[in-house]
């Protein structure tokens, strides 16, 4: 589970644009936001920064009954 999609859409840009600013293809970026890829800690990275958030909000999970 992660929020690449949801972030992407409050930022309003698609996964193409995305792609291009992270350097990988619009279809990894569908992987991802469907969790069938594991980006590397580098591209993770890129994505929080271009999503203007971090890592641990974008990648891992919150309990919420916590």
């Amino acid at each position: 589970m992660n929020r690449v999609r949801e972030y992407r859409k409050q930022v309003g840009i698609s996964q193409f644009a995305l792609a291009e600013k992270v350097g990988v293809a619009r279809q990894t970026i569908n992987l991802i936001e469907n969790d069938k890829y594991n980006p590397s800690l580098k591209l993770c990275i890129s994505l929080a920064e271009e999503l203007g958030t971090d890592l641990n909000t974008l990648f891992w999970k919150v309990d919420e009954e916590s």
